[in-house]
């Protein structure tokens, strides 16, 4: 496993509206309201959406796999794996206060030189659809 870098600029307020305007329009092209996240590099939140109608869990659940993505530095769906049991990072969700989710819906936002500058979390639809929309909202960058 590579060591990621992460960088201590927040992500600006603008970019982040663009990333949950990205967002809201994947997820009304898919006719399910959604709830986004966009956290900076180190897991702070800076902008959050909840569409009309959007589940009341999604507003939490967006936020913890954003950070986790965040802090991980990578797609919460490609984490999945290792914190099954008897894998390397099983028990981390006990291991902070954070909230944590390893659940697909996150992606890492990076700079042009892969530093990974924030997150943009997704919630409303199944785990794969969730990951389509954090996609589509992170292509603002």
């Amino acid at each position: 496993m590579t060591t990621t870098q992460v960088s201590p600029i927040v992500l600006p307020l603008q970019a982040a509206r663009s990333i949950i305007d990205a967002g809201i329009d994947k997820a009304t092209e898919l006719g399910i309201p959604y709830t986004l996240a966009v956290l900076d590099g180190s897991g702070n939140l800076v902008a959050h959406a909840r569409m009309d109608g959007a589940a009341l869990a999604s507003i939490d659940t967006s936020i913890a796999k954003a950070r986790t993505s965040a802090y991980f530095g990578a797609a919460t769906a490609d984490l999945q794996a290792g914190v099954q049991p008897g894998a390397p990072l099983f028990t981390i969700q006990t291991s902070t206060a954070a909230a944590l989710a390893f659940v697909a819906g996150a992606v890492p936002i990076t700079d042009a030189d892969g530093v990974v500058i924030g997150a943009v979390g997704a919630g409303g639809g199944t785990p794969d659809q969730d990951h389509v929309v954090a996609l589509a909202a992170k292509s603002a960058v």
